[in-house]
């Protein structure tokens, strides 16, 4: 059982105002589906990719994915922006289709225990993705985190999450670390030194890297194994999200 923070030890000299969560494989089972879904996309509009090719771009704007593979096969940017819509319309119904009416959609091990901690020292939650919004709202709807979402996907005083983004809603996304700065505007954080993000993959850890975020972490229950994820700049990788207070506090008493 998670042990909740002492709210004094949050107001040391690295105050933590928010923690920023990926959603697929961190906050949200993922046994693989989305993975799947990209490799029945590529077979059906001619990419050749293979599963670790695939899997090494989770968590990447799923628009881009398909501009990289496609670049990547052809050898030259003639004809991408085509075949890459083409290939993205594919997948979106695929995986549309999977979320609305296939998909059992629960929380990952230790998501709600996460946010109950981040709830009880005044930790904004805000959830990051690299899913377009339209099956990113399929996916809140389904568990609920959707409730008290006002039109920007901001919460309110009785919401589970406060606040939801995706990659389309920003100029670039992951790496780059645009969601994570547009979520500090939101609730006016200033300093990336009061952020945390958590996510699953390569890119996730880059990204908190590059927003220059006080932690860059990663769970290893996700579409990542700790072998794939030790090799990369990290500041952290747990078990699951039960692990999470107990090592952020810990990093906070270290100052």
């Amino acid at each position: 059982m998670c042990t909740f923070a002492n709210t004094n030890l949050l107001r040391m000299s690295f105050p933590i105002k928010m923690v920023v969560f990926d959603m697929a494989g961190t906050t949200v089972q993922d046994h693989d589906e989305v993975l799947h879904c990209f490799q029945a996309a590529c077979t059906q509009t001619g990419i050749e990719a293979d599963t670790a090719r695939l899997n090494a771009l989770m968590g990447v704007s799923k628009l881009e994915v398909f501009h990289l593979l496609w670049r990547e096969q052809l050898g030259t940017s003639d004809g991408v922006e085509a075949r890459a819509h083409d290939s993205f319309v594919c997948f979106k119904d695929i995986l549309e289709n999977y979320y609305r009416n296939e998909a059992e959609v629960v929380p990952t091990e230790g998501a709600l225990e996460a946010f109950d901690w981040c709830r009880t020292n005044d930790i904004r939650i805000a959830l990051n993705t690299g899913f377009y919004r339209s099956v990113t709202d399929i996916i809140l709807h389904k568990l609920g985190w959707d409730k008290g979402l006002n039109a920007h996907y901001i919460g309110g005083n009785d919401s589970i999450i406060d606040f939801s983004i995706t990659s389309e809603e920003v100029s670039q996304g992951r790496p780059s670390p645009h969601m994570i700065h547009k979520a500090m505007q939101v609730f006016g954080i200033t300093a990336a030194q009061m952020v945390v993000k958590i996510g699953d993959t390569p890119v996730d850890l880059l990204e908190g890297r590059n927003a220059g975020c006080f932690l860059s972490l990663a769970v290893v229950n996700g579409t990542h194994s700790r072998a794939e994820l030790q090799k990369l700049d990290n500041d952290g990788l747990l078990d699951s999200l039960i692990d999470l207070p107990a090592f952020v506090e810990s990093r906070l008493r270290m100052g």
